[in-house]
């Protein structure tokens, strides 16, 4: 583009009056935390945790008792590292805002020049108007970004929250499993020392001497990957929770939660997810923040750069001259037509990205209900159908035993079908907590997290 300077007349008043407008944005006293700790609190079961300030001493008295679900996510949303970077990033955001308020720091020029006719000095102050007139527009599109900024961390505290109550239940499941293998190898034991010596008395066949043994041989396999499994899944826990050291001595409880009397109804589920879920709310905030993108883009683009400025010139032949200079450059070449275009681009891009953020959530929340659903019948199946008739075979069977009805081999085969069932009922049982985790998730966050 060309570019022309030309002398105009302005005070210095007016010029101090242009640069005191600046500076008209400055930092939040929580940096925004208060609005991120009001959007997670509402959707990951512990209040406030975010902004706790209790330190060691709140995590050592948290630590101290069996950890609960709601104690391991508030537990992770005040220590987990991951967080706490997510959470610095609204530093960065408000920063940018506040950068906006500011316009670029004045410019200074001195010139000096001679020759027959003598010396001239030229010096001169130059701000960016075209920056001023602009501020409010700049300041809105970082403002938008800061609330994206936020909707984003509190988007990350409540997938913190559900991958931290997965984990928790995958653990909690392990610890109870691996309690009820070890009492199944101690039963498997007894049934293998047992047919062994009723096959060495010629009481039982060897067959099925080895179906017992290889039962008792498969139940130490599987104590073996259920103390692994129990292991793995703690450690997993414990990364979440952010704990080290002594911290990772935590005590979880023996067994899962008991299932709720009744499954929750699926009323009006996709319109909550519509008024809820985080990444919705940040494809609008995102959708608003382009259209003023495209609002400047529009201002400058015919004129991007327009900066005034006082100048003074002096010479050993002249009085001194007092004046002003702008300087803007032509639209000679370039008119700002593909500026334009691509931010209508973006804008429609935006638009059609929040369109899909909300049928992703409206086809997903439905998916995650359907899931939690079915994990809870199978759940309440198993528990009320399933293991009480499991209970009446094996008391039968060993009343049979008792009265010389049933043979050993029957005794020893119920065995082996109720560990299976048992382990079963196990797994239904966490798969509802899980899922149930994941219906939340769903409803209001981002939506729900991949299974393990």
């Amino acid at each position: 583009m060309a570019r022309f300077t030309k002398s105009i007349c302005l005070t210095p008043l007016a010029l101090a009056a242009v640069l005191l407008l600046s500076g008209c944005v400055s930092f939040s006293p929580d940096g925004g935390m208060q609005t991120v700790s009001a959007l997670a609190d509402a959707r990951t079961g512990a209040p406030a945790a975010l902004t706790d300030t209790g330190g060691e001493d709140k995590l050592a008295q948290l630590l101290a008792q069996p950890l609960d679900a709601d104690s391991a996510v508030r537990i992770a949303l005040m220590n987990n590292r991951g967080m706490k970077v997510a959470l610095a990033q609204l530093g960065a955001s408000e920063a940018d805002l506040v950068q906006a308020g500011r316009l670029r720091n004045p410019g200074l020029s001195f010139g000096r020049s001679h020759g027959s006719g003598g010396n001239e000095i030229e010096r001169g102050v130059s701000v960016d108007l075209a920056g001023l007139l602009t501020m409010p527009m700049r300041v809105d599109i970082e403002r938008g970004r800061f609330e994206q900024a936020k909707l984003q961390a509190a988007i990350s505290a409540v997938q913190l929250a559900s991958d931290t109550r997965r984990a928790y239940f995958n653990a909690v499941a392990a610890v109870q499993t691996e309690q009820f293998m070890q009492r199944a190898l101690v039963s498997a034991e007894a049934g293998a020392q047992l047919a062994t010596r009723l096959q060495q008395v010629g009481n039982w066949s060897r067959l099925d001497q080895a179906r017992q043994q290889v039962f008792y041989a498969q139940a130490v396999g599987d104590l073996a990957r259920a103390r692994h499994q129990a292991t793995a899944t703690r450690e997993h826990l414990t990364r979440l929770l952010g704990l080290w050291g002594k911290q990772t001595g935590f005590t979880l409880p023996s067994r899962l939660p008991d299932l709720p009397p009744q499954a929750v109804a699926a009323d009006d589920i996709e319109a909550q997810a519509m008024e809820q879920r985080l990444d919705v709310q940040m494809s609008k905030l995102d959708a608003h923040a382009t259209a003023s993108a495209l609002g400047l883009a529009k201002v400058t683009g015919v004129v991007n750069v327009f900066e005034v400025g006082y100048s003074n010139k002096s010479s050993s032949e002249a009085p001194r001259e007092n004046g002003y200079t702008v300087s803007l450059e032509l639209p000679l070449f370039d008119w700002g037509s593909a500026r334009n275009a691509k931010a209508q681009a973006v804008y429609a891009q935006s638009l059609q990205r929040t369109a899909d953020t909300a049928l992703r959530a409206r086809s997903e929340v439905r998916e995650a209900y359907s899931s939690y659903r079915t994990a809870y019948d199978l759940a309440r199946h198993y528990r009320d159908e399933v293991l009480p008739l499991r209970k009446t075979i094996s008391h039968e069977v060993l009343l049979r035993y008792n009265a010389m009805l049933a043979s050993v081999f029957e005794l020893l085969a119920d065995a082996r079908e109720q560990v299976a069932s048992v382990n079963s009922a196990i797994e239904t049982q966490r798969d509802f907590w899980i899922a149930q985790t994941q219906l939340q998730s769903a409803i209001n966050g981002s939506g729900p997290a991949a299974k393990e």
